[in-house]
């Protein structure tokens, strides 16, 4: 595992969900190739985790704090990780 990895648990506020905003994220963690994952909760809020070089995933979280076009992103609760996740990204189930 390399250090110049950073990996966080983002919990993603506001009209995020029934929007595709985990399509987008996909999409967005893709071109960056990031690790990690992404799935809307029962509270309406986005969960995601990304892992990546440090200045990748301060692009990364940027972006999340607009989102796609129809979201109104009002916060994101930001934690660091310690286990990193499986290579690739992907959609997780609801929760």
């Amino acid at each position: 595992m390399s250090d110049d990895l950073t990996t966080f648990r983002l919990r993603i506020k506001g009209q995020v969900t029934g929007i595709g905003f985990r399509e987008w994220a996909i999409e967005e963690a893709t071109a960056r190739k990031l690790n990690g994952w992404v799935r809307n909760r029962s509270d309406g809020t986005v969960e995601m985790v990304i892992s990546g070089p440090d200045d990748i995933i301060k692009q990364m979280l940027s972006r999340c704090t607009q989102g796609p076009d129809a979201a109104q992103v009002t916060n994101i609760d930001i934690l660091r990780e310690d286990e990193l996740p499986a290579p690739g990204f992907k959609r997780q189930p609801t929760l």
